[in-house]
């Protein structure tokens, strides 16, 4: 077994700011695990690389904490709070991000809350709404919406217009649920109504 420096030019390469101990190990093409890890601890160590849990590293402490969200649990997909507020649906901001997995968590890493909600296994797998990029999935408002009112009975909106009617009643089927149906079908009425 040899324990030969790996080169930390493949991760700085990658456009990816976090990394599992498997995508080292893929990046660097070594199967023998004994050697990945020996290698790891040699740029934590040299400082090259920072350890941001166990099993989970990053090029630098300017990771992208969105990114992180998506491989501390996956499946996972960034959405609920955190995408209806970039998008402008709720006003209200939240510090924490908000994370569909399938499992159920709260974690703090580097002072960043992150909020996981479980979703069942159907809707957490399908990949419609959900944008893939460089590693970070994050669901479309319309997505988001669907999630937050799957799980929340009664949840305020602050405001519905930027929300694409077509692609909200095109999702609603994924969840199969008679109390969405109804609810959405609300909101869009109730929305039609003071306009």
């Amino acid at each position: 077994m040899i324990y030969a420096k790996k080169p930390i030019a493949a991760i700085l390469r990658c456009p990816r700011t976090v990394f599992t101990f498997k995508d080292i190990a893929l990046l660097w093409r070594n199967p023998d695990q004994k050697a990945v890890i020996a290698g790891i601890n040699y740029y934590v160590g040299t400082g090259q690389i920072h350890r941001i849990r166990r099993g989970i590293y990053a090029k630098d402490q300017n990771y992208d904490k969105t990114e992180l969200a998506c491989r501390i649990y996956t499946p996972a997909y960034v959405s609920f709070e955190t995408v209806l507020a970039r998008a402008g649906i709720n006003f209200q901001y939240y510090g924490q991000i908000f994370i569909a997995s399938y499992l159920a968590r709260e974690i703090v890493v580097d002072d960043q809350v992150y909020q996981y909600r479980k979703l069942k296994n159907a809707l957490l797998t399908d990949s419609t709404g959900v944008s893939n990029n460089n590693g970070i999935a994050i669901a479309t408002p319309e997505r988001a919406f669907l999630d937050t009112l799957y799980l929340n009975t009664d949840y305020h909106f602050d405001n519905l217009a930027p929300l694409d009617l077509d692609k909200v009643f095109e999702m609603l089927s994924l969840y199969d649920n008679k109390r969405m149906n109804r609810k959405v079908r609300e909101f869009f009425n109730a929305g039609k109504d003071n306009r």
